[in-house]
């Protein structure tokens, strides 16, 4: 199998400033192409450590990805450091790259300047990579066979530069078939779903490889792999084994491949033309940001009522005082009250509250931090379910979001 390093250069990176969220990424998108991401480095913006990793990754991998320092300041010195290792003895100016500065310069009433122009200036050992997207080109150097790509760091000038060069990459190697599938799920813990699917996965044949892939958001991904052979013919064969699944699975199985809950639950609404409403009091406008983030929500989704003071679920959701006074916020009771007020007060078919601790702070031994109230006002009824989680803030926000989404979609199907 063809290897790949992917190297990340510069100290923000480090220091915790910015979020590497390259290297995963390519390491996903090189993967679907039969790639294998052998090793990550993330380096300081020195030239000891560029050389000391790109020398590294070359004699281990056949293509290096390198991001970062290629921009027009005088810390981005990526560009004049390859140049060096590779023997470079000249320079010359990429004319595309220079016209390409120049429009993108003048989008933004931008003069360029010597130091903006210097970007399109590239050693002579290169192929030059245009970037659509940005003002740094790429850069791509040959050694032995092996291949070193550099690119920006800035996320959507990398994606763009790696889209480009992935049909050079296949022209240069030759590169194994390889086809993954992903069944998405939600509700069945990772070890009952390891349990319940265990037969199916006894007899899966050994050229396939299964993977459970936990996330609190998206529940467990089962993805099936195949390297190599004939990829028509390994599309069809996983096809089937998940196929088989399915009655062992039934409304479990939410989706495949890149979908998720939310934009499951848009096909459902639009398909059934109905509608959805959400209130909000400890998940603070989560479950509103994942349904408007699917392009088009606005055919099936009203909007959203964040209550987080009780005077707001009062005046807003109807919410009757004395059952505050008697149940408190955090209850069967009010969170009924606010998914059937928000239902009423926004026209919807369905709608959505949540109402729970998530701490760090707040919780009593009746009730501590984790416990969530969820319901789900369907046309005919009002389903509750309490939720006891752990494991911080964050995670108790992010599983309550998803919970709700995904009781929302069995209600929808009648599975509740």
């Amino acid at each position: 199998m063809i290897t790949a390093d992917i190297i990340s250069i510069g100290d923000e990176l480090l220091i915790g400033q910015v979020v590497n969220t390259n290297a995963a990424w390519m390491a996903a998108f090189l993967n679907r192409y039969g790639i294998n991401a052998r090793q990550m480095h993330t380096i300081s913006d020195s030239k000891e450590e560029i050389v000391s990793a790109v020398s590294t990754s070359l004699k281990n991998s056949d293509i290096v990805l390198a991001t970062g320092g290629l921009g027009p300041t005088k810390d981005d010195i990526t560009k004049h450091v390859l140049a060096d290792y590779f023997g470079c003895k000249g320079w010359f100016t990429h004319q595309p790259s220079l016209e390409n500065l120049q429009v993108m310069l003048a989008k933004g009433g931008v003069a360029i300047g010597e130091q903006n122009r210097k970007q399109a200036d590239l050693p002579d050992g290169c192929i030059p990579i245009l970037n659509r997207l940005g003002t740094a080109p790429g850069m791509w150097f040959e050694q032995s066979g092996k291949v070193l790509v550099a690119m920006p760091g800035v996320p959507y000038e990398m994606k763009g530069i790696m889209e480009d060069i992935m049909p050079m990459l296949q022209q240069h190697f030759s590169l194994d078939s390889i086809v993954h599938k992903t069944m998405l799920t939600y509700g069945i813990p990772e070890s009952m779903l390891a349990e319940r699917i265990a037969n199916w996965e006894d007899q899966l044949p050994k050229y396939l490889k299964l993977a459970y892939l936990p996330s609190p958001e998206t529940g467990v991904r089962l993805r099936l792999s195949a390297y190599g052979g004939n990829h028509e013919q390994l599309e069809k064969e996983i096809e089937d084994l998940f196929r088989k699944l399915e009655p062992i699975l039934g409304s479990s199985i939410y989706g495949w491949g890149e979908e998720s809950l939310e934009s499951a639950i848009g096909k459902l609404l639009k398909d059934r033309n109905q509608s959805v409403s959400t209130a909000e009091s400890c998940t603070g406008g989560k479950i509103a940001s994942l349904i408007t983030r699917i392009a088009g929500s606005s055919a099936y989704y009203k909007g959203s009522i964040v209550a987080y003071d009780n005077s707001v679920k009062q005046q807003m959701l109807g919410v009757k005082e004395e059952r505050l006074a008697k149940y408190g916020a955090v209850s069967q009771q009010v969170v009924e009250e606010m998914a059937k007020g928000v239902k009423e007060a926004l026209q919807t078919d369905y709608a959505i509250a949540t109402s729970g601790i998530a701490g760090p702070d707040g919780g009593t031994a009746e009730k501590p931090v984790g416990t969530v109230w969820i319901a789900i006002a369907t046309p005919t009824k009002i389903i509750c379910r309490k939720q006891q989680l752990t494991n911080g803030r964050e995670h108790i926000i992010t599983r309550s979001s998803a919970t709700a989404l995904n009781m929302l979609r069995l209600a929808i199907l009648e599975e509740l």
